[in-house]
């Protein structure tokens, strides 16, 4: 029958069955039969071409993979590590193309980068995984990747993303070679004992020098240059070559199906509707829809309600076997159900707990509060949501005079604190006030009473209002990194200079090749957090990289730096410097302030001061009318007269009034200009 009849057929019938129901529903209007009865009742009279339309209309059901039939010998775990743009997250899309992962289309950029944080900056900031199907001599592998960032403030992402894998693809543009997150990032895979396939990335461009990168690769990893891969992410050339290596060089996973069920949770991140959605990798055992699984954290227990894998979508799935990575929904509720590093495994079947992640240590501390008190619920739920898809930030409640109640946030860097705030705001709507970043002191305590007070011999100091004084502490400590730096020899010049008016102490220097140079210096991690990583790259007109790495406390000369407004000190402006950088710092702060504070209708007086003594000074005008318009001659004491008025008003509401200083003025005030 031709298809318009049929269509007209199904039509009909259907305006006729819609007619008799809406008659039906009148006459039993005054009975007692539900509605769903009804509506049931005119579902089953419906015509079979209704039906068929109706299964038709809708979307059709994911296909259900039988992940059985993947054993672990044809199971393999790798994530892509390299410094920031690379090519990581381009290389990503071109596998996932070609195991059919994904459509092959031009909109294929950035695919795993889902945060609108990451498409808007365009780095990676959030590791992401995806299970690919990849056949190689005549057997059918599965592939778990996970994509990881490339700054040094997510290693944390890294170093949690290794613990899921057996092997890494270290990816180094021919162009720009080495650079200091590469060797950061290789030594995190080589002391996790991982397989190391390195990848050199964008020969398609025109100043690729592949062999030279190759050479770097031999010298400075101990690499043998033939197991080096040429490609072009961009362009997808020789890619195949990396599956193949894939398959072939990294090893399966250490885990059998027929071991109890053991999983490490290694990310996890909140759905409004479904929970906690948990990012696991399998250490043992199976586990279906319906099990009971215990928290090794908490020991609470929950019921599979699904799981699968991530295509990189998420793709419900019955099982999921030894050695494989997907994702668990189990009905976790609260964030703090969650934990990352914890152990899940059936209640019939418990297991010891896996030792789980090193706890991460804060370089950054900085205050954040709500822009009005009664938004502080709405901001508590949300930082505790995020916290939990980011587990590296560190959270403490604080309070303030002139901001009211918040928090004081941990983060590993200043682009780690600019992100997290930017998130806060694209995914939970929220505005906030962050105070100036500082990092975490120590004092020695002098005596005895107040050691026995405090518990020990050294405190520390997050918030700069809490800074002890002289006659409480005998000596402060200040924290040191090591940093590395990696850079063309052309700039060494400018670039010591740089490092020497950063306080910074010279280790080592090494030329990898006979352009390129590597320098590693001793830096007061106070000096480089701000705007160090910015000079850097204008002074080297953007081919240096900078990596740093904790490096304990050292003795300093410190001070606690007030900022005043009208005499009044403003809390979260107040700032630890080293005494040999008072004034100048001071005296940049006000300047910087002055410029950010908007006039008023009175004189504001900005002034730095260490404890009662001033050290700098700016002064805003104030907005001032012209009172003597109207007076065309006549006498002098008349104008003296409506001039004194004026001051006299404008001195009590000096008085009165609150200087209003903008949101974005407490992190732009600490950025130096120059060197």
């Amino acid at each position: 029958m031709p298809f318009f009849l049929v269509r007209k057929s199904c039509g009909t019938l259907m305006l006729r069955h819609l007619f008799q129901y809406k008659v039906c529903k009148r006459k039993l209007q005054s009975c007692n039969v539900s509605y769903s009865v009804l509506r049931h009742q005119w579902m089953r009279r419906l015509p079979v071409g209704a039906s068929s339309f109706r299964r038709m209309s809708s979307k059709p059901d994911k296909d259900i993979v039988d992940l059985s039939k993947f054993p672990v010998d044809r199971i393999r775990n790798f994530c892509i590590i390299a410094h920031i743009d690379h090519g990581k997250s381009t290389l990503a899309d071109r596998l996932l193309e070609m195991t059919g992962a994904i459509p092959k289309t031009e909109a294929n950029q950035q695919v795993l980068d889902k945060l609108q944080v990451e498409r808007e900056r365009g780095i990676t900031v959030k590791a992401q995984t995806a299970s690919l199907f990849y056949s190689c001599g005549g057997q059918q592998y599965l592939l778990n990747l996970i994509d990881t960032p490339g700054h040094v403030d997510f290693s944390y992402e890294v170093s949690r993303s290794l613990s899921a894998c057996q092997g890494v693809l270290l990816i180094v543009d021919a162009n720009q070679g080495i650079q200091a997150q590469t060797v950061a990032n290789f030594y995190l895979a080589f002391e996790a004992q991982l397989t190391i396939i390195p990848i050199i990335n964008k020969i398609d461009l025109k100043n690729a020098d592949p062999q030279r990168v190759e050479a770097q690769i031999e010298k400075i990893f101990d690499i043998p240059r033939d197991e080096c891969i040429r490609i072009s992410a961009k362009l997808g050339t020789n890619v195949d070559a990396v599956l193949q290596a894939v398959v072939n060089r990294i090893l399966p996973p250490v885990a059998s199906p027929h071991d109890p069920f053991k999983a490490l949770v290694f990310d996890s991140n909140f759905d409004h509707y479904r929970g906690v959605v948990a990012s696991i990798a399998m250490f043992g055992g199976q586990v279906k829809k319906g099990d009971k699984i215990v928290s090794a954290h908490l020991g609470k227990t929950y019921e599979v309600n699904e799981l699968g894998l991530l295509r990189p979508e998420e793709h419900p799935t019955q099982k999921l076997f030894a050695g494989q990575v997907g994702y668990i929904i189990a009905g976790m509720k609260d964030v703090k159900e969650a934990q990352i590093g914890d152990t899940l495994f059936l209640r019939e079947h418990p297991v010891d707990p896996l030792p789980g992640f090193k706890p991460v240590k804060p370089m950054v501390f900085a205050g954040m509060y709500p822009m009005d008190q009664s938004e502080y619920p709405g901001l508590r739920s949300a930082i505790e949501r995020l916290t939990l898809n980011d587990s590296s930030v560190t959270v403490q409640k604080d309070s303030s005079l002139a901001l009211g109640a918040g928090w004081r946030l941990g983060f590993l860097g200043l682009l780690h604190m600019e992100v997290f705030n930017q998130r806060l705001e694209q995914e939970y709507n929220a505005s906030v006030i962050v105070t100036t970043p500082t990092v975490p002191y120590k004092a020695v305590l002098s005596s005895a009473k107040l050691i026995k007070e405090h518990g020990s011999e050294e405190i520390t100091i997050v918030n700069p209002t809490q800074f002890p004084d002289r006659s409480i502490a005998s000596e402060y400590l200040e924290p040191m990194v090591l940093g590395t730096i990696f850079a063309p020899d052309i700039y060494t010049g400018k670039i010591l200079a740089l490092c020497l008016n950063r306080r910074a102490v010279q280790k080592n220097m090494v030329y990898i090749d006979d352009q390129r140079v590597m320098m590693k210096y001793l830096f007061p991690l106070n000096e480089i957090i701000l705007d160090f990583y910015d000079l850097l790259k204008s002074l080297s007109s953007g081919y240096a990289s900078f990596d740093y790495e904790n490096a304990g406390y050292q003795a300093a000369d410190l001070i606690k730096m007030d900022i005043l407004l009208n005499g009044q000190p403003v809390e979260e402006l107040t700032t630890v410097v080293h005494r040999d950088r008072a004034y100048t710092t001071g005296k940049a702060m006000c300047e910087r302030l002055k410029d950010s504070i908007p006039r008023q209708m009175f004189e504001i007086a900005i002034q730095a001061a260490i404890g009662s003594k001033v050290i700098a000074r700016e002064t805003i005008k104030a907005y001032r009318k012209n009172v003597l318009a109207k007076c065309y001659g006549g006498d002098i004491t008349r104008k003296m007269k409506l001039l004194k008025k004026q001051a006299e008003g404008k001195k009590k509401m000096r008085r009165i009034g609150n200087v209003d200083v903008p949101k974005d003025a407490f992190i732009s005030v600490l950025k130096r200009k120059g060197k």
